[in-house]
Formats: structure tokens, sequence, C-alpha cells
């Protein structure tokens, strides 16, 4: 009996370090998630030291050299740069080395591609397809000969790839007109939670902190966790009850990842934007990662690229089940920091109170007595503000609470 599986492809990764004290070792080990989480195998990576990548080849001439020797030696399929290259490095590499050339981006998008579930997703990762791929044709088509299946060709495909550019920007043309209907949809529904007065937490930080693992501990939302890259794409937004009966909407975004492609920055804005129509940021960052520092720094960078800059912001230092206990975590950035495990639930109470405590910042204080013929005012107070007392007195019902300014003038 003869066993049959899928063949993973092997591949070389390559990246050039320009500087002493630049992240390029850790920034491979995470191209090496990537590649994995694209269904590839890293069998060798492949450093050059140079004062700037080269304009023509992202390598230089003699590294080629030792790259084609490498995937000779190792029977790579694939050779995948830590960076996105140009139209022309890609052309180029393709014309030099038998196995097909990826960047960092392709390998993202690749994954993109896996990963969506939503029309919404769907569309959105069509559209940064083909936008990057719009200006790659002729190198792609190139390598299109001798892929036979792998990374890099999920998505549009090798049909859509040979479109000329002519049928692409017309598709291109509908998936944005799509997208803006999803867009309009997306504001509505902002729209309506705003005029609610139900606040929203919007949990972002780099992919695999643990956001969704966090997102299900606390309201039970059921999302796919796991220990992968972009192990979630499409947002989730659940509803979460406070101590004292407050209600909040917790929202999951998009993993954030360092060289976040361009194209995928503009293709998920209205998904990302779930930050920035927030109420406060809820930052969850992986402490057990030796990486963590750079992370916090790159989704801190998208944030300000997405216009978030002024939102309360509480930093949940998740999986310190698995980190080393004598390392002192802090974010200089954050209002307020937490030390949790999403997994095993230790600090949740003591995040959800914060939360609370942040809310209260923001609400208005109100201490008053109402008619009993304004009984029904009360329900408005528990489901959108923080009651803290009802006393009920001849002369009607004694409340104190915290309510949100939209709803307390219509309570008063």
């Amino acid at each position: 009996m003869i066993e049959t599986g899928e063949v993973q492809e092997k591949v070389i990764l390559v990246a050039v370090s320009c500087s002493d004290n630049d992240s390029t070792e850790q920034s491979l080990d995470e191209l090496a998630d990537l590649a994995a989480t694209a269904g590839a195998v890293p069998v060798a990576r492949i450093i050059q030291n140079r004062e700037a990548v080269h304009p023509g080849t992202y390598v230089g001439k003699g590294k080629i050299e030792e790259i084609k020797a490498a995937a000779y030696e190792y029977g790579a399929t694939g050779i995948i740069c830590d960076d996105e290259l140009s139209p022309a490095q890609l052309s180029n590499l393709e014309e030099a080395l038998e196995p097909k050339v990826l960047d960092r981006t392709l390998v993202i998008l690749d994954i993109f591609a896996a990963r969506a579930a939503t029309s919404e997703g769907k569309i959105q990762v069509e559209l940064a397809q083909l936008k990057y791929r719009a200006t790659r044709l002729v190198g792609l088509r190139n390598s299109l000969s001798r892929l036979g299946g792998g990374i890099g060709t999920r998505g549009p495909g090798e049909t859509k790839l040979e479109m000329d550019r002519r049928v692409i920007h017309e598709r291109i043309g509908q998936l944005k007109a799509e997208l803006e209907k999803v867009v309009m949809h997306r504001e509505l529904t902002r729209g309506q939670r705003k005029k609610t007065g139900i606040p929203v937490v919007a949990i972002v930080g780099y992919t695999n902190a643990g956001k969704s693992t966090l997102l299900n501990t606390l309201t039970g939302a059921g999302v796919l966790e796991e220990d992968k890259l972009f192990a979630t794409l499409d947002p989730t937004v659940r509803s979460l009850e406070l101590e004292g009966g407050q209600q909040v909407l917790m929202s999951d975004t998009v993993g954030f990842i360092s060289k976040l492609p361009h194209h995928l920055v503009e293709a998920f804005k209205s998904t990302l934007e779930e930050a920035v129509y927030a109420d406060i940021i809820l930052h969850v960052v992986d402490a057990s990662n030796p990486a963590m520092d750079l992370q916090m720094h790159t989704v801190y960078e998208t944030l300000t690229r997405l216009g978030v800059g002024d939102k309360p912001v509480i930093t949940a230092f998740n999986k310190i089940d698995k980190a080393d206990g004598g390392e002192v975590m802090r974010d200089l950035k954050a209002d307020h920091t937490v030390n949790i495990s999403a997994k095993t639930g230790e600090g949740i109470e003591e995040l959800t109170a914060v939360i609370g405590k942040v809310l209260r910042e923001s609400r208005v204080y109100l201490d008053r007595i109402f008619g009993y013929d304004e009984a029904g005012k009360l329900s408005v107070i528990r489901k959108y503000g923080q009651l803290l007392s009802e006393e009920y007195k001849p002369e009607g019902i004694s409340v104190t609470a915290y309510v949100p300014v939209e709803i307390y003038d219509s309570i008063k």
C-alpha cells in the first residue's frame, strides 16, 4: 500500500542586513513562521550584509550564486525574500534563479487569501493581491509556468494573473465598488452603535499575541484559536458585561506585523478602522516573545498610520504563564497595564476592572432622584452606564451612576 500526502514546498529565506544592530535575524525568524503558515518548509536562510539593498537584484551577484548552490543542495522549490521586491528586482531574480521567487508581501497575501472566510475579507484580499500583482505581471509570468501550485498561487489564481493589465484594472475597479458598499454598511453599523451609547473596546496587537483567545475568554465568542500567524482574519464583535451591569462591545481586529504591506493597510482600512472609532484600545502583547518590544513598536507605528492617537490605551501583557518571571514589563505609551494569561484566566478580573475604570473616567457622574413614573430610565442606565446604587424612597428612586455623555441629557 502506497501512502500519499501533501508535498510541502522547500524554501530558502533571503534577507539583507544594512546595519550591525538591525533586527534581521528576528525578521527572518518571523518570515520562517510565515512560510510555515503558508505551507512551506524553510530549509536554509541566507543573509547578505550590505550598505543598502541592491536596486536591481535585491542581493549582489555573489549571493545569487550562493542562493543557486543552496537551492540545488537542499532541493528548494522557492526563494522568499524578507522585503517587498520591486518589479525590476523580481524580474531580474526570476531570470537569475531556477526556483520561483516570492517576497514577504506575497507570502502574507497568500496567507490572507487562505484565511479569508467572509465575502468582505475575500474582496479585500483579492483587491490587495491584484494591486500588488498588476505591476509585477512580467516577473510573475516567468514563474507561473513552473509553479505547479503551492504558496503564492491562492486567491485570484493563475487564470486572473494572466489577464492583461486592462482587464485586471477593470477587476480592481469592480472590487473597489463592492468594497465601498461594504464600507457604507460598516459605517452604518458603527453609527447605530454610537447612538446606543454602548462603548467599544478595540482589541489590537501583533499577530499571534493571543487576541482571539482573549476575546473567547472574555465573551465566549468561539473564534478560532491557533498558534499560527493570522489564525483569524475577519473581525468579530461581541458583547461583554462588566461588573455592575455595564455593557461594552469587544471588537477584534486583524493582527499587525512588521513590514505590513501597504496594499493590505489600504485594502483592510475599513476593518482596521474599528480601532479608529473605538472608545478604548486594548493592546494585547505576547509577553513570552523575545521580540516583544519590537512588536509593540510595530503596533503603535501601525496605529499612527491609521490615525489612532487620542484613545486611552490598556496594554495587556498576555501569556505570562509562559513568560520569564524575572522580566519587568512596561509600556510607556499605555495609560494602564495588566499582566494576564488569556489561556488560564489569570489577571482577567483585573483587566475587566481596568476597562470599567477607564470607562468611568470618560463618563458623567449622576446623582438624582427619579419619580416612579421615570423608572424606565433605570434600565437605560443599567444598559449603557454603570449603576452604583439605587434606593427606593417615598419621593422616588435615588440613583447614583456613571453614564455616557450621549445619554446624560436625556435622563438627567
